[in-house]
């Protein structure tokens, strides 16, 4: 069987959370750099992968997709490997609530509003930061009340929802703001360091 291919970069927080998806369940991927951001735009040759030229993509055997909630559902039921969505409904709805509420409402705050505001604009926008910083509040606030009891978000089971929440979370944390607002959630926290000390996050992480 050949080896799956994930299209895009590795400064992505939706392509890092393929990446863990796929380190976790042990498969041997290949990434094919892809800078949606780059002066000349997005290639032609991509939109045949993902005709909205967003990151990531995939494609195994012939089989393509886009859209990380399918990627990472897909390699977790095609592939061998520790089963990263509990067998109960229950427990797969929760992970969709999970991942659906970072991305409808934690992505944009956590990762643009604060993180690449801070990190890439001069002068930052303080207003645009200090609304992130609310909106982001809110999320581990919500995030807090949806933790089952246990090391992960579902419990005592590793799931898509731990990916999910890291990748995102792994990029707020960059500014001191993001670190500062996660130390006063000592759930979350502690879930945090359990989460970013496992080799699927370390070996993911962007070297500058």
């Amino acid at each position: 069987m050949a080896r799956p291919i994930l299209y895009g970069a590795d400064y992505s927080v939706y392509v890092r959370i393929a990446r863990m998806t796929l380190e976790e369940k042990g498969v041997d991927y290949e990434l094919v750099p892809l800078d949606i951001f780059a002066a000349e735009g997005v290639p032609a040759w991509y939109l045949e992968h993902h005709p909205f030229g967003r990151i990531p993509a995939f494609e195994h055997d012939g089989f393509r997709l886009f859209e990380t909630g399918a990627i990472t559902r897909y390699v977790d039921e095609a592939f061998d490997g520790p089963a990263l969505q509990p067998a109960d409904p229950r427990g797969r709805a929760r992970i969709g609530q999970i991942t659906g509420m970072l991305d409808a409402y934690g992505y944009r705050a956590m990762v643009w509003d604060v993180a690449v505001e801070r990190l890439e604009k001069a002068p930052a926008d303080e207003e645009l930061i200090a609304g992130g910083l609310s909106q982001a509040e809110t999320v581990l606030k919500v995030l807090t009340s949806l933790k089952a009891e246990g090391p992960w978000l579902l419990g005592n089971q590793l799931t898509l929802a731990d990916l999910h929440a890291a990748s995102i979370i792994g990029y707020f944390t960059k500014v001191a703001e993001g670190r500062d607002m996660l130390a006063r959630f000592a759930e979350i926290r502690d879930w945090y360091a359990r989460v970013t000390a496992r080799q699927s996050f370390v070996r993911t992480e962007k070297v500058a």
